[in-house]
């Protein structure tokens, strides 16, 4: 559970943790819960916010010593909320996923649960096998390494997640994808139906399976124009596959190339890092896949979203009513301009980045594409073996100290929370 804080400077929001850590420490009987939720219910949210998550009542004092104190510790958030700007979920391509991702929110985030249901009733017209099985890693489980098995799961963890974020009360003012991820994107956005998301995801990953084993696909660090430098030896055997960042590129093409400027790179001193893919996306490997996909996914009904999508094939939002089998032909053909729609949100006023996956890849992109700016904020939310409610909640209480607010009294849904009455001092920091 958390515990919320809030008050009008930063020394009263130290003062106002040290009040209740006496309070609560002086009477035993009280319920952590109905402590979490009476901080919640019936008062003024000022910009001096602090969260402390915890399991038991000593975990929450301890949070509640820190902030008294002052002190950095890891069940704590402390910011000042900034009011301006929208939020943007984003939503990352393959790599983020890892097995048992999320599986512990199976047990204890009904919004998560429930459309995780939904997608694996959508799934079932493509696979013989649960999705949420195969989260949970049951027996008789899919290889996982399967691109047809990697891009359905990490679809359906991703939007489960958004759904979750949405049940704490922050919803998305727009969304980002990346690669696969944008199908994720045009879902939560409200452009594709569920049913036409799943066709997409299965199409798109069981036609990149007809050229596995052909390529693959390395991240360097290195700023666009030298990366274009570093791989122009290798000519077409390698192309840009991803702007992710003013100094990251992603680039795709002949595995034995890529083994070569790797190596190369290696020698040279330039951080690289082999996606775990042997495909290669956004490259002139998956035009043999051209009509296949436009055949296969021709009766797609995108429609008009009620949620701006920006997207990563143009670097601008667009209207998702034009998502059809050409447009996601175009998405896994085209360099995927992650950097610039980004900059296209910040430009139109967007301010808080949530990333709704399992791991966070796209972080660091984001704070590097806004680099000299420090008005934003860019939130994760799960971590590889740290995918439980407790991460969710500290996910949460960064956006809350930071900007978005979340709907904490949601949490207490069907329990048997009560308010109760805490010192008048505490609620007049």
């Amino acid at each position: 559970m958390a515990w919320v804080l809030s008050a009008s400077s930063a020394s009263a929001l130290a003062d106002e943790a040290a009040l209740l850590q006496r309070f609560v420490g002086r009477n035993p009987e009280l319920d952590p819960r109905d402590v979490a939720y009476s901080l919640v219910t019936d008062r003024v949210l000022f910009d001096h916010r602090a969260v402390t998550v915890g399991a038991d009542r000593d975990e929450l004092l301890s949070g509640l010593r820190a902030i008294a104190s002052r002190a950095p510790t890891p069940n704590v958030r402390i910011g000042q909320a900034c009011a301006d700007g929208g939020t943007v979920f984003v939503f990352p391509g393959q790599e983020a996923q890892w097995v048992g991702m999320a599986a512990e929110l199976l047990d204890t985030a009904t919004a998560f649960t429930e459309q995780m249901h939904c997608c694996d009733a959508a799934f079932a017209e493509f696979v013989d096998w649960s999705l949420v099985a195969a989260v949970r890693g049951g027996p008789g489980s899919p290889d996982p390494e399967r691109v047809d098995v990697t891009q359905p799961l990490l679809f359906t963890v991703m939007v489960s997640l958004a759904a979750q974020w949405r049940a704490l009360g922050i919803h998305p003012d727009a969304v980002i994808g990346s690669s696969e991820g944008e199908i994720a994107a045009a879902y939560v956005a409200g452009g594709l139906s569920l049913d036409d998301a799943a066709k997409v995801v299965m199409l798109r990953s069981r036609a990149l399976s007809g050229i596995a084993g052909t390529g693959g696909m390395v991240w360097i660090q290195q700023p666009a124009d030298r990366a274009t430098t570093l791989i122009g030896p290798w000519g077409q055997s390698i192309s840009v596959a991803a702007h992710n960042g003013p100094s990251s590129i992603v680039v795709a093409g002949e595995a034995a190339a890529l083994d070569e400027l790797v190596a190369r790179c290696e020698r040279d001193g330039v951080p690289t890092k082999v996606i775990p893919v042997d495909y290669a996306s956004h490259s002139a490997h998956v035009e043999e896949l051209r009509d296949c996909l436009r055949e296969s996914l021709s009766d797609l009904q995108p429609v008009t979203g009620d949620i701006p999508f920006i997207s990563t094939v143009t670097g601008a939002a667009l209207d998702t009513s034009i998502l059809d089998g050409d447009y996601w032909y175009a998405n896994l053909r085209q360099p995927m301009l992650f950097e610039q729609a980004v900059q296209w949100a910040y430009d139109h006023g967007y301010r808080t980045f949530i990333e709704s996956s399992p791991q966070p890849l796209l972080t660091a992109a984001i704070r590097d594409s806004l680099h000299g700016y420090d008005d934003h904020h860019v939130i994760g939310t799960l971590r590889r073996n740290d995918g439980g409610i407790r991460r969710m909640l500290l996910c949460a209480a960064e956006a809350h100290v930071n900007a978005p607010t979340p709907n904490w009294t949601g949490m207490f849904d069907h329990t048997s929370a009560r308010r109760i009455e805490l010192p008048t001092n505490v609620f007049e920091q």
